[in-house]
């Protein structure tokens, strides 16, 4: 609990000592004491807290409430962190400002969060490093904030999928991209965050163009080749880029003028003029490199250029070569499977043709390669899907072409295509073993505590539901049959009903209430409005709803047959109605385990698949909401649709294995709720839980939820509940 004092939010255990003084009178040292005694836990740690009270206690009244309230804010997170905040704190604040302190407070907990108690206490100690990297901050780029936008520039490039990571240093890996967490070279923001895009630019051009390709296939070269290389590499990728990306060349080129870098000396001029020309080829390069080994010094072209990761990105190009190589395979064999199934029941087949794979290579200037790669199936072109022809593209940026050996289809038993629906690992397998992040979305939580968020604190997997196949759908539509019939109508009304549009300037009827305004107007001297009609609309619906059903362990038994069921009858219903919606349950097993479970997209048709889905809705383990709610959420951002909602089928409060549960996990509901209205999603809870009436309110508002006595009625209530809440 908290109580607000002095306009600042302190503990509730603060509360009585800073009540017996004057707000404007410094505290004791023996005050301070008992007041960090219980977040500290000195009973039990035995921790000195009296020379840090000492310092404390020679600041004025609002520096102490306001280092006190971050304190235990911190100890919150983790009692040594908080004790050494107060440790430090006096001197911090000499040399920071409340809001720096707040960031470096902030920072601490982030770092604990992410990489544990060492690394935490280590920006704790080096609080004046912090406070030189805060000023750099406020002129420079942050690449958490920005990585957002560079993420989508990057994806709108050609080639393959890359991702963005902090790094000490600059380079990729061809996977990827790696860039400092501060960019501060330029006195601007705007100028810092361009020196991010322009680097992230000819990072993806040395995948793009060949750069790792060559060093490949070159092999182990002499010493100081490689740096030589680069340079004029960098040099030749610049050139690619004027003429690829022509309005951030230019950007490019202002840039460099205002940089520290130094004048390129006569013969690397003459290099630059000579590299940056169309047609000159990375290996044209490489001879150039070798030739002047020796006779000219390595140069950094520009501020752009970063590093050449040879070994990790050979390395990244080997291991990527052989899945890649598999997946092609197999998704070869599966045109063939489709090929075959199409020509059932045509023509006999002929047994004996041997249906063979060939590559196209068609000229187009457009590409790095001056071709493009079209696939052929006993001469005819065969259509790619958008995953295989990304699957064809990346391999083509590692070879310059599809090699002979890929255009073979996998046998039987040669390779797995299961793997090819989870990343290339079975959805179980990934959380085995030592926990790790790799493919799963990272969600921040709210810790109301600390009153800030933990970043990426939450790893979250999206799963399939496992169809079952029986008699359950058909039993619940023969159980429902005469409330199937009833909901039908209902909704066909609502699909069909016209509205009644009132102040139109034409139409049928009188506006009754618009017309005495009007002459009302007209008595006091008012111009008489022209919008004095009615007129009936038929307006279209333009609704979008995902539905987020709660697999937690407490579903077993009756809640969970009534929640299948109640998904039974309101797809019956809104298959009638037409309004695009989702289905998808949620579960966890502390932040290291969130799961989400598909269930039905909202480009996916209601069919005995769905059905078989709806049936395999299974009960799982806990109910941490708050990583569902920010998923769907941007699931539903993502949809173009005048009303958004999010309606949530649940037994109980949110709770999970860890600190997940009671107030911890109730806070972080609310927040992910809160975000969810902020962006024009309207949320709504369906519950059972007997309880609700007491946390409900708090997390939903007074009239977003509804609470459903008798499980049994779940199904009666679910449908109707819809109705009312899109017909308005």
């Amino acid at each position: 609990m908290i109580k607000k004092m002095d306009s600042k939010w302190l503990p509730l255990a603060t509360a009585p000592i800073l009540g017996q003084a004057p707000s404007n009178t410094p505290l004791t040292v023996s005050e301070i004491e008992a007041l960090l005694e219980g977040p500290l836990e000195v009973e039990f740690s035995f921790r000195d807290t009296r020379p840090p009270s000492q310092s404390i206690a020679g600041l004025s009244r609002g520096e102490q409430e306001f280092l006190l309230d971050w304190i235990i804010r911190v100890a919150s997170t983790h009692v040594e962190l908080g004790y050494q905040i107060a440790c430090h704190g006096v001197t911090a604040l000499a040399a920071m400002d409340h809001h720096m302190i707040e960031a470096w407070a902030l920072h601490t907990m982030d770092v604990y969060d992410l990489s544990g108690l060492r690394p935490a206490l280590q920006v704790i100690e080096k609080s004046a490093g912090f406070a030189e990297m805060q000023h750099t901050r406020l002129h420079g780029a942050i690449l958490e904030e920005e990585e957002r936008v560079l993420t989508g520039f990057l994806h709108g490039l050609s080639g393959r999928k890359l991702k963005i990571a902090a790094s000490d240093s600059t380079y990729t890996d061809t996977e990827t991209l790696f860039l400092p967490s501060i960019q501060s070279l330029f006195s601007t923001r705007e100028e810092n965050f361009l020196h991010y895009k322009i680097t992230l630019a000819l990072l993806w051009a040395q995948i793009r163009f060949g750069t790792f390709r060559a060093l490949r296939d070159i092999g182990p070269t002499a010493e100081g080749f490689v740096p030589l290389f680069h340079g004029m590499e960098t040099l030749r990728l610049e050139g690619c880029l004027s003429r690829e990306l022509p309005g951030l060349y230019r950007q490019m080129v202002h840039l460099k003028d205002e940089s520290d870098v130094a004048v390129l000396s006569s013969e690397w001029q003459l290099l630059s003029q000579q590299l940056s020309r169309p047609g000159v080829s990375v290996w044209e390069v490489a001879d150039m490199a070798l030739e002047n080994l020796g006779k000219l010094a390595p140069c950094t072209v520009s501020c752009f250029q970063g590093g050449l990761a040879v070994e990790s990105a050979i390395a990244c190009m080997e291991t990527r070569a052989e899945r890649e190589k598999a997946h092609f395979k197999v998704r070869l064999q599966q045109i063939l499977d489709e090929q075959a199934k199409k020509q059932t029941g045509e023509e006999e087949r002929d047994e004996e043709k041997k249906e063979r794979f060939m590559k196209k290579e068609v000229e187009d200037p457009s590409y790095p390669e001056g071709f493009r790669v079209e696939i052929l199936l006993d001469d005819l072109p065969v259509p790619l899907a958008d995953e295989m022809a990304a699957l064809a593209s990346s391999i083509i940026v590692d070879f310059g072409d599809i090699p002979n050996d890929y255009l073979e289809p996998a046998g039987p038993g040669e390779y797995d295509p299961s793997l090819l629906n989870d990343d290339d690992e079975e959805q179980e397998d990934v959380w085995s073993g030592t926990y790790h992040e790799e493919g799963a979305f990272l969600y921040q939580e709210w810790d109301f505590q600390r009153k800030h968020y933990r970043k990426n604190w939450c790893a979250m997997r999206e799963k399939e539901v496992v169809p079952i196949h029986d008699n359950f759908v058909a039993d619940t539509l023969e159980r429902y049959s005469g409330l199937v019939r009833q909901l039908r109508k209902t909704f066909e009304a609502m699909r069909d009903e016209d509205r009644l549009l009132k102040r139109q300037p034409h139409g049928d009827g009188v506006d009754i209430d618009a017309l005495v305004e009007a002459l009302a107007d007209v008595r006091q001297g008012r111009e008489m409005t022209d919008r004095l009609f009615t007129r009936m609309h038929r307006s279209e619906r333009n609704i979008a709803v995902v539905f987020m059903v709660d697999m937690s362990g407490s579903t077993k038994g009756w809640i969970n047959q009534a929640e299948r069921e109640s998904l039974v009858l309101l797809c019956e219903a809104l298959e009638t109605l037409g309004d695009r919606y989702a289905i998808y349950g949620f579960s966890s097993m502390t932040r290291k385990r969130c799961e989400l479970f598909h269930i039905k997209h909202f480009s996916e048709a209601y069919d005995d698949e769905t059905r078989a889905r709806i049936n395999g809705i299974l009960p799982q383990d806990y109910t941490r909401m708050g990583f569902a709610i920010r998923h769907l959420s941007s699931l539903l951002q993502e949809t173009e649709a005048k009303t958004r909602m999010l309606i949530t089928l649940s037994d109980g409060k949110p709770d999970d294995y860890d600190s997940y549960r009671g107030q911890y996990g109730i806070e972080d509901t609310r927040r992910a709720l809160v975000e969810a209205r902020q962006s024009g999603i309207h949320p709504y809870c369906i519950t059972i839980d007997d309880e609700a009436r007491d946390y409900l309110p708090h997390l939903y508002g007074p009239a977003a939820f509804t609470v459903v006595d008798d499980v049994k009625s779940l199904p009666l209530k679910v449908s109707d509940i819809y109705r009312r809440l899109t017909r308005a």
